[in-house]
């Protein structure tokens, strides 16, 4: 075999790769982005921002994770409503969002047993009296 043939063979067989490569590339379906709006929410960012500073000025501890039970508990007072989001970053199908409403100012419990087990993002915002509040914790089940 000369020089000739040798590298001809060579462009030949690296294209076949790159070619095998785009084409199990595109042939992904499980690609899922972190939101479908992403530029309209990284516009609302800064309120984000401004509603975690609220929350940090709480005295107490607004949601706690007790592993034992696999649950989280969340510790609002009466006339707080808001949303808590299970977020599993490496598949969004398992997203749930949980409504929240404080008639009576108890603290409310929402279970994660029924959660595949692995690395998720609990997220908390809520309003009372007009004021936003946002809390994030990374948990593993």
């Amino acid at each position: 075999m000369n020089w000739g043939t040798g590298i001809v063979l060579f462009f030949v067989v690296f294209v076949s790769f790159l070619f095998t490569m785009v084409g199990i590339c595109m042939k992904q379906d499980d690609l899922h982005l972190v939101t479908n709006n992403y530029y309209e929410e990284e516009i609302k960012y800064q309120e984000q921002i401004e509603k975690a500073s609220n929350a940090a000025m709480l005295d107490h501890e607004v949601m706690a994770f007790d592993v034992g039970e696999k649950k989280i508990m969340v510790h609002l007072e009466k006339g707080a409503k808001g949303t808590l989001w299970l977020f599993r970053p490496s598949d969004a199908r398992l997203d749930q969002k949980v409504p929240l409403l404080f008639d009576t100012g108890k603290e409310q419990s929402v279970s994660l047993r029924e959660l595949k087990s692995g690395y998720w993002k609990v997220k908390l915002a809520w309003e009372k009296d007009g004021v936003a509040f946002y809390e994030e914790k990374k948990i593993t089940l």
